[in-house]
């Protein structure tokens, strides 16, 4: 008989840990027991889960007694206080913070991609950073057939990265600028702004996570570290420019890359077009290239725009569009576990 597992979601009533309960019942996760949790001022809420309401419970030192896998998503601080806490109760941990992504001991996996390395866990393993997750569903079955060198890349990365209180400030936004256009002036905006420095509705901001000393911030930086791990190459680089876009849901990657191997658009294609979690979808004549409300609420990425770049001697541009809350956080978490 397939064993049915005790869950523990941490961060329960957050937009990732809501998408997270939406997955394990959508693809009908062996599940004995889920158990809710989040911080003090959100015990006592509901939650469902296969139509039960489930009471969420206030985070303790207890809270993983006779669970089995516990999934993380209330931010780096919780899980670094309470991801040992939940391995020394026996659970196996999978973490979308940022924390152990990086340690060594630690397997940071897209199952599509390095799937193998999630049973060398020690109790716990890393989900990567969300616009990682997306553009290396393109880039690795490319780098397979190619063997990519560097990229070159922006992202178009949507509110729901910030969290709820991120998605209800656009909203806000939103409605201040249609009701007056002053709001949105060039002479400067009066739109209230508290999630991020400036508003975001009618804006970009070229501005995801904190600067470092080197100009790059710690978000830009995560797609090439991140990526040399998942990847398995340590040579790998990129150089990429985060911005924060006045969209509800699904990040966006415009990438260019450099192979060792020649390319071809038509093999590329070939490529994409099986690889597993993507789909193709590249018809500019007819207006068809992966938008962010094409792949709202959709598990695979998309992939489109693929063309010959004109900077590099192999070298490809394409754009890949993927559901953040999906495959940039949840469903790669439920993916991992399905691997245990």
């Amino acid at each position: 008989m397939k064993k049915e597992y005790h869950i523990a979601v941490v961060g329960a009533t957050g937009s990732v840990g809501a998408e997270l309960l939406r997955v394990l019942e959508r693809r009908h996760f062996p599940t004995a027991k889920i158990r809710a949790l989040a911080s003090g001022k959100s015990a006592g809420r509901k939650v469902k889960f296969r139509n039960e309401p489930i009471t969420v419970e206030e985070l303790r030192e207890n809270s993983f007694d006779q669970i089995d896998i516990a999934f993380f998503s209330a931010g780096g601080e919780t899980s670094r206080k309470f991801v040992p806490v939940a391995r020394e109760a026996g659970a196996t941990v999978i973490d979308n913070s940022s924390v152990f992504r990086m340690d060594p001991d630690v397997p940071l996996v897209i199952p599509e991609i390095n799937g193998q390395d999630a049973k060398q866990h020690r109790g716990l393993i890393a989900n990567p950073n969300c616009t990682t997750a997306v553009a290396l569903m393109a880039i690795y079955p490319l780098h397979r057939a190619f063997g990519v060198r560097r990229v070159f890349a922006a992202s178009y990365q949507a509110v729901s990265g910030s969290g709820a209180r991120a998605i209800d400030e656009l909203t806000q936004q939103i409605k201040s600028g249609e009701r007056d256009t002053a709001s949105f002036s060039p002479s400067g905006s009066t739109l209230p702004a508290t999630v991020y420095p400036h508003p975001i509705a009618f804006n970009l901001l070229p501005h995801v996570d904190s600067f470092l000393e080197t100009g790059y911030t710690k978000e830009e930086m995560k797609m090439q570290n991140e990526a040399r791990k998942i990847m398995h190459l340590p040579q790998f680089c990129a150089s990429v420019t985060c911005v924060r876009v006045p969209v509800y849901r699904a990040h966006s990657v415009a990438v260019s890359a450099e192979f060792d191997r020649t390319v071809s658009v038509e093999r590329a294609r070939e490529v994409l077009a099986k690889a597993p979690g993507l789909e193709l979808v590249d018809e500019p004549q007819n207006n068809r290239y992966p938008m962010p409300l094409g792949v709202t609420g959709k598990d695979n990425c998309q992939v489109g725009r693929v063309r010959l770049d004109c900077a590099f001697e192999n070298g490809l541009s394409f754009w890949v569009s993927g559901d953040q809350l999906l495959k940039g956080a949840a469903l790669n978490a439920v993916q991992i576990a399905e691997l245990l």
